[in-house]
């Protein structure tokens, strides 16, 4: 069954080129786009969406506003945002509100792709710039397994970090489970959204 994807922004132009790719792409069903924030709280009830993907440069209202209203109406739907220049402050706020992914502009068509497909699934995807680097300082993570929740949270295969990290397999998933149980999290993307709101990485 397809992920029900909810689209909003001012930009006719803009929101209809990112329904057309993300529905060609399998298992993915954008329901509708709208162009107001009243308007997106409603759609996403109405079609039961899995995602609401909102462009706040564009929006009416506040983005995060929107995303803590979905989470409340709704909280399976996942909250994605396109932003041109996310600033951490930003990003601190909007992750508080329960968004799973912001996806910088300059990352491409891909990634947006990614991006919505990881939150349709409850992931938390996340370019590790948004992130401090701040492994290891003032929590319990060392350095490697604040750099594989970063790398988490971009995306990144098991397979992709070996080459990032100049580590096993095995290693790396040694330093996720660790970081599971040091957050008490049910998964990795669960660590990934712990670590973040307390800024740990």
């Amino acid at each position: 069954m397809a992920s029900r994807v909810v689209i909003a922004g001012k930009s006719l132009l803009t929101v209809e080129l990112m329904a057309e790719s993300l529905n060609r792409e399998e298992g993915l069903d954008v329901m509708t786009v709208v162009s107001g924030y009243h308007k997106l709280i409603e759609a996403v009830e109405r079609t039961d969406a899995a995602v609401a993907l909102i462009d706040p440069d564009r929006v009416d209202g506040d983005c995060v506003t929107a995303a803590s209203e979905i989470h409340k109406v709704r909280p399976a739907c996942g909250v994605a945002l396109t932003v041109d220049a996310p600033t951490r402050a930003f990003v601190d706020r909007a992750l508080r509100a329960g968004v799973l992914s912001i996806v910088p502009k300059s990352a491409g068509l891909r990634r947006l792709i990614e991006s919505v497909r990881g939150v349709a699934s409850g992931q938390v995807i996340m370019d590790p710039r948004l992130l401090p680097a701040a492994g290891g300082q003032g929590g319990p993570l060392t350095d490697r397994e604040a750099d594989v929740l970063r790398l988490t949270a971009s995306g990144a295969s098991v397979k992709e970090m070996t080459g990032e990290l100049y580590l096993s397999a095995g290693t790396i998933r040694n330093l996720a489970s660790a970081a599971i149980k040091k957050l008490d999290a049910r998964n990795r993307y669960d660590a990934v959204r712990i670590a973040s709101e307390r800024c740990w990485i």
